[in-house]
């Protein structure tokens, strides 16, 4: 039993330290591609340009985003502005008041409202282009409000190289210091962003549409076989099948689109699954069309770790739970050969810490003081393990979920609040039992090797109890904070009836 408890661990941390390790990999392409800085185009073009604003209930951000939208600075003449509202509240009202209150200003701008969100985004998307007057389409989420000079700064590289399918900025956070878990996800998006997404770009590799905060050349869509539903990430699907098709990406570190992040952690539940879960159901929909394809190794093998990497999260997991027998095999001294072996995973964390750091190194000034939270970003890493593995067994096996959007509350500063927002979850997922559980579990390992004075274990399996006990804690509390609020508000609306 304690061989197999120790292979099985060997096995599971070589994942984890296979795609740790490919930290390593990044650090070394940043080296070589650190010093080619690009300076801005000159804008020669003004194209048509339509810019896509996809709608899900979105009643407390839409105002900013049609106002920013409206603000770039491009001739009116030339610019159109589609509303793909497929709310179902007051949003499609508040959306129909804006528009008209904009079009009465002369903006090309249409309001397009459909009842049956048939293929959700990916769906919403498509019935926009049947019409669309553009040649090139920007997309932007809710969440975003696009800065004025966005067209002039991305439209010039498609003019640059005509293989140029797809330009994508980089993310920035509105309200990135409104929480310790806002932070958190930003070191995450911002490793994503300033490190994967820009320096696989300039070595090479595939990289992908975030979504939104982007520009498409219309043709690139249509050639690459239009917007599919068929997986929750429409927009990784649609980039590798571009790709493929030999269209080229172009990622720009230092233009930048602000965005909203989830300031409630069922609703940061709601986003990673979604990406989890889609991601996994890309892999297995394209890996296949990848390695059939003449693009040199290289790009495969790069490309099935970037499609495969949230693969972890159920590994994540298993180690969580086998290092807590690993206590008592160790202090038996049985094994120590194995023990001494398996020291060499650590390497994966010096990876994973390397990689964030020279992310925050790259775009702050305090980067010292940031990338000191990276012990509580890799706690609630694990911390989010449960909800992303079973995102990642869904994937895997097929099972279709509908598309739940991640809700917007509007929040910029620290004294905004979310909880008596509208769009609030007042429930949260059957998984906390489990991350309960195992946040109990893994405590349990902490006192058991400070009783075997097995030190060296104490700090990984603080990091797992922290984790899960925290994103636990959060998710139940947030959520009854949110009930509560609700029923206090229906109390309110029904008090004077009863008068």
């Amino acid at each position: 039993m304690e061989q197999f408890i120790l292979i099985a661990y060997i096995i599971c941390l070589s994942i984890l330290f296979i795609f740790g390790a490919h930290g390593f990999v990044m650090i070394y392409h940043y080296y070589r591609h650190r010093n080619e800085v690009e300076g801005d185009l000159p804008m020669t073009q003004t194209p048509m340009v339509t810019i896509q604003l996809p709608l899900f209930n979105e009643m407390y951000v839409v105002r900013r985003l049609i106002d920013a939208s409206c603000a770039i600075e491009y001739p009116k003449d030339k610019l159109e502005i589609q509303v793909l509202d497929d709310s179902t509240d007051e949003t499609v009202d508040l959306v129909a008041s804006i528009v008209r209150e904009k079009q009465a200003q002369g903006y090309n701008i249409v309001h397009g409202h459909r009842t049956n969100r048939q293929g959700f985004k990916a769906g919403a998307l498509k019935e926009g282009l049947k019409t669309a007057k553009g040649e090139f389409v920007a997309i932007f989420d809710a969440d975003f409000i696009p800065k004025p000079e966005f067209l002039q700064k991305t439209i010039p590289y498609f003019y640059k190289d005509a293989k140029i399918g797809m330009v994508q900025t980089r993310w920035e956070h509105l309200n990135g210091d409104y929480s310790l878990m806002t932070r958190t996800q930003a070191m995450a998006l911002d490793g994503h962003f300033v490190i994967e997404q820009n320096i696989r770009n300039k070595a090479g590799y595939f990289i992908n549409f975030n979504g939104t905060g982007g520009v498409w050349r219309k043709s690139t869509i249509m050639d690459a076989g239009n917007w599919q539903s068929d997986t929750l990430t429409e927009d990784l699907d649609l980039s590798y099948r571009a790709q493929l098709r030999g269209w080229k990406f172009k990622f720009l570190r230092d233009v930048t689109s602000p965005a909203e992040l989830p300031a409630e952690i069922n609703a940061l539940k709601s986003q990673q699954f979604r990406w989890t879960k889609g991601a996994i159901e890309t892999a297995r929909k394209l890996l296949p069309m990848v390695w059939k394809s003449d693009i040199p190794f290289r790009i495969k093998f790069h490309s099935t770790f970037h499609l495969t990497n949230n693969i972890v999260f159920p590994f994540i997991i298993l180690a969580s739970i086998l290092n807590v027998p690993l206590t008592f095999i160790k202090h038996g001294g049985q094994f120590d050969a194995y023990f001494d072996f398996m020291s060499v995973f650590v390497l994966a964390f010096i990876g994973s810490f390397l990689f964030y750091m020279y992310s925050q190194k790259d775009i702050y000034a305090d980067w010292r003081k940031r990338i000191m939270l990276f012990p509580v970003f890799m706690a609630g890493s694990m911390g989010f393990a449960v909800n992303n593995s079973k995102a990642v067994l869904e994937g895997l096996f097929k099972r279709k979920s509908e598309f739940v959007r991640t809700p917007k509350y509007g929040i910029e500063g620290k004294k905004q609040s979310w909880n008596d927002k509208k769009y609030v979850p007042v429930k949260f997922s059957w998984t906390v039992i489990i991350e309960i559980a195992l946040a109990l579990y893994c405590f349990f390992g902490v006192l058991s090797s400070l009783y075997y004075l097995e030190i060296a274990a104490v700090p990984f399996q603080m990091l797992f109890t922290a984790g899960y006990g925290s994103v636990a804690l959060m998710s139940v509390q947030q959520a009854l904070e949110a009930r509560r609020i609700k029923m206090a508000q229906l109390e309110l609306a029904v008090e004077p009836l009863a008068v």
